[in-house]
């Protein structure tokens, strides 16, 4: 057995490292994703391995009362700018908007949807950084990528959440979808469509 190693010949992820010179694959942050740049990449017929889509639900709360008219309160989120919105960012969207708005509202209170889909396939040159990556991580400038996630390329002024719930709840609604506009990386507004007869001196 070879000195330095515990007992039974397993070798620690610490260890692993400094076996290999401390090469590890950096993510790269999500600023590089947010313009629109280029075509867009989503035929999935000719692409292999592409990530799994980390949107857990499109429709949360009471999607039968919201078809059928059942809220008379409905604000949408918009956002300013064209970009492109990663599925984690949609998601971490989704999941503190739900969290706000069913606290107060209750499970069958609201009706929360998400209308975009992330179509657009992320592809990054994987770059190893740490001690001595340097000779590792040259290669071509510019080179094609592999698959790493997918992402929703949004126009100026389109809507991407819709939260519907009633008179009572609209202030814990509006409060919702500005804390799901943080994860987004572009200015949003929250735009009230239908309600406004019941809101008087809150809008």
């Amino acid at each position: 057995m070879r000195s330095g190693c515990p007992i039974g010949g397993l070798i620690s992820g610490g260890q692993v490292d400094g076996l290999l010179g401390g090469v590890t694959m950096a993510r790269k942050p999500a600023k590089m994703y947010r313009q629109v740049k280029g075509p867009a990449y989503t035929r999935r017929k000719y692409i292999g391995g592409v990530p799994n889509n980390r949107i857990m639900q499109f429709h949360t709360g009471n999607r039968r009362a919201a078809e059928t008219g059942g809220f008379p309160v409905v604000i949408e989120l918009r956002v300013d700018n064209a970009c492109q919105i990663r599925h984690t960012a949609l998601e971490a969207a989704r999941v503190i908007c739900n969290s706000t708005i069913r606290n107060a509202s209750g499970a069958q209170g609201y009706a929360l949807r998400v209308h975009t889909y992330p179509h657009h396939v992320l592809r990054e040159n994987k770059q190893a950084t740490g001690a001595g990556a340097d000779r590792v991580s040259q290669g071509m400038r510019c080179a094609f990528g592999k698959n790493v996630g997918t992402a929703a390329r949004v126009q100026r002024g389109q809507r991407v959440l819709t939260l519907q719930t009633t008179a009572e709840h609209y202030l814990t609604a509006k409060s919702a979808l500005r804390k799901a506009s943080m994860k987004f990386p572009s200015p949003c507004t929250t735009r009230l469509v239908s309600g406004q007869e019941l809101l008087k001196g809150l809008v």
